[in-house]
């Protein structure tokens, strides 16, 4: 690799760093210390739910959500900062979508913040910004974080497959990133998953079939409490290995 390469992806990674720091706060690959428990799956918080936190954690519920009064007692001796996930509607509050691709994704990810300024959706973008070669792991994990730290309301981002964005993001606490190729597995992911994050492969599908995908994504809401009581389960898992 020659000395003007090397100078060009230099470039690209202070605009990686520089978005990211503006977009999210903090070095592009630093972990936030103290990880935010998602318990927004559930409708009620009991005792159960928060006895085994540690002093000072973050407790993030939907709003809305029930807290029996053992489970406030634990809060407020422990000092739990208890975040609110806001469950926002097309006709309420206008959702904001955080968006991000590598280079396999970047043509698609142009198209698509198109689609979602048509469906009255705001968006900010993670990069990439052009279509030289990237690391696909940076640009998820600034799309993930924005969720999970309730900058965004969901999340879509873009590679050459879908599978290794899906993969990255996964590994952020508080989200269910979901790689989707049809309009059922989309539908799927939000009513029975309540995923919050979409991984698409820009390669891999068409224009036609990427705007069918994110259409169908953002019109699903979050599925019936039957649903919700197995992505609860989703989230215990994860707690397990918070600790």
């Amino acid at each position: 690799m020659n000395e003007e390469q090397n100078n060009s992806r230099e470039k690209v990674r202070q605009l990686v760093r520089e978005a990211l720091q503006q977009q999210v706060g903090g070095p592009p690959h630093q972990v936030q210390p103290e990880a935010v428990i998602d318990e927004s799956a559930k409708n009620v918080i009991t005792e159960a739910d928060v006895r085994d936190l540690a002093a000072n954690a973050k407790l993030m519920i939907r709003d809305g959500a029930i807290i029996t009064p053992a489970a406030r007692d634990v809060i407020r001796e422990r000092g739990i900062e208890i975040r609110h996930r806001t469950r926002r509607t097309v006709s309420g509050k206008q959702r904001v979508i955080a968006i991000g691709s590598d280079h396999g994704g970047f043509e698609a990810k142009e198209k698509l913040k198109k689609l979602l300024d048509e469906l009255g959706f705001k968006h900010r973008d993670f990069g990439t910004f052009s279509e030289e070669a990237v690391d696909y792991p940076d640009f998820a994990h600034a799309v993930a974080r924005a969720v999970a730290d309730s900058g965004c309301d969901l999340g879509i981002i873009v590679d050459g497959a879908g599978i290794g964005s899906c993969m990255t993001a996964n590994k952020v606490p508080g989200v269910r990133a979901a790689m989707c190729y049809d309009a059922a597995t989309a539908r799927n992911s939000r009513e029975h998953n309540y995923a919050n994050v979409l991984t698409l492969g820009g390669r891999m599908l068409s224009s036609e079939q990427l705007r069918e995908v994110v259409q169908t994504w953002l019109a699903t809401p979050e599925g019936e409490a039957r649903h919700g009581k197995r992505v609860a389960k989703i989230m215990a898992v994860e707690r397990q290995y918070l600790r």
